[in-house]
């Protein structure tokens, strides 16, 4: 039966905890790929659902605007945007590009290299806290704390602050989800402690720097200028956020995919060499950020649709990864697929991901070590998801598996 494009509502957050509504991205390709979608709260966007129109969209800032209402499908009070616009994400180039060549430097595949004894070593403390019980949440035992550990090291944060930058970003990201009970002010509170904790660590960094990213930008210059403490706790922000949440939620919603599908998982323990191809198949089947904004700079038309003057346009990588004229057999779950373009990571351009070659380590160690060290392990409850229309998430997954012995303790 066919699906009423007036019945689609991509914005409530209460249709995701079922699952990622594919058949309505599946509907919306096949016959509006370029969509006026209604809101009930807000002046309705263009729903962009073809793969390759959210590459076009994404790439395209002199038409597609990041800075001018921010990167988030919901609509935020002028005052907001403008603090939100000293986040990277949110700002278009030339300044973004200046903004981006600071950070760079953090995450180069060198530099990246070089964690990578340090990821080993961490994944097999974390599994060691587990492994003899025989039975764990997958999320907060397991996804939650490698790219916690790693992120917290990257930026210089203590090791026994990592959980309050666990709790911070969730509360900012969870918004939606009725587990966290989170209002408005609740996450505005959470983000004002993320930044009075930067702005103190910043002064520390100052005083005794070390080798990590927050000490580099404490004195690097833009234009001459220093940072301002605002643009250095927006980084602390966007990096704490951007290297927590998707990782996690990629390594979860990959562990589901891998339950509901426990042939590739066998196919996997028994020819190690698939998982390159496998880390790309998860990164595209679960597409951890489903969406981003933009706002049009003049008018333009896409797809024989005329989208007016500062319009909001959102993109979704989570239909365009499951584009049926890009990818055979989009729904099904296969860790051999070749090729894979997916655009988890946004599909190149200048938004490109940052830290696509951080998270793909972290994601290749930890599997190593949990295909190494927990062959067995299987789903031993039932899943619960985020309740949230931007983040494809796993809030908890009861796993068992042989208990085994500690390596490291």
């Amino acid at each position: 039966m066919a699906v009423d494009l007036a019945d689609i509502d991509l914005t409530d957050s209460g249709v995701f905890v079922e699952g990622v509504p594919h058949h309505w991205f599946a509907e919306l390709r096949r016959r509006a790929p370029v969509y006026w979608h209604e809101e009930s709260e807000g002046p309705g966007f263009w729903a962009v659902t073809k793969y390759e129109d959210c590459v076009a969209v994404n790439r395209d800032y002199e038409h597609f605007s990041s800075s001018r209402k921010a990167t988030f499908i919901w609509d935020l009070e002028d005052e907001q945007v403008e603090n939100l616009r000293l986040l990277m994400l949110n700002m278009d180039p030339p300044l973004h590009t200046r903004y981006r060549r600071m950070v760079n430097k953090g995450f180069t595949p060198r530099m990246v290299n070089q964690l990578e004894e340090k990821i080993h070593e961490t994944s097999d403390d974390i599994i060691d806290a587990v492994i003899e019980k025989g039975e764990c949440d997958f999320v907060t035992d397991l996804s939650a704390e490698l790219p916690l550990i790693v992120i917290a090291d990257l930026l210089g944060v203590p090791q026994e602050d990592r959980h309050n930058m666990f709790d911070w970003s969730n509360r900012m990201i969870g918004q939606e989800d009725p587990e966290y009970q989170i209002t408005p002010e609740i996450g505005q509170q959470s983000a004002m402690k993320l930044y009075a904790y930067a702005s103190q660590l910043y002064e520390q960094k100052r005083i005794d720097p070390h080798e990590d990213l927050m000490s580099a930008l404490t004195s690097v210059e833009l234009d001459g200028e220093r940072l301002s403490d605002l643009e250095l706790e927006m980084f602390f922000l966007l990096l704490t956020v951007a290297g927590n949440e998707t990782t996690r939620n990629l390594m979860s919603g990959a562990m589901h995919a891998f339950f509901q599908n426990p042939d590739q998982w066998e196919r996997l323990r028994v020819d190690r060499s698939l998982l390159p191809s496998a880390i790309e198949e998860m990164l595209r089947f679960v597409s951890p950020v489903m969406n981003f904004r933009r706002q049009t700079n003049e008018a333009f038309e896409l797809r024989g649709q005329r989208i007016e003057e500062d319009q909001k346009v959102v993109f979704f990588h989570a239909s365009a990864n499951r584009d049926e004229d890009v990818f055979d057999d989009p729904d099904r779950f296969d860790i051999a697929r070749d090729p894979n373009p997916h655009i988890a990571f946004g599909g190149g351009g200048p938004h490109f991901c940052l830290g696509a070659n951080l998270a793909r380590m972290e994601i290749r160690v930890m599997y190593e070590h949990l295909l190494d060290r927990m062959p067995d392990i299987h789903l031993e409850g039932e899943a619960q998801r985020l309740q949230s229309a931007f983040i494809n998430g796993v809030k908890h997954l009861p796993v068992a598996f042989a208990p085994g012995p500690t390596v490291r303790r």
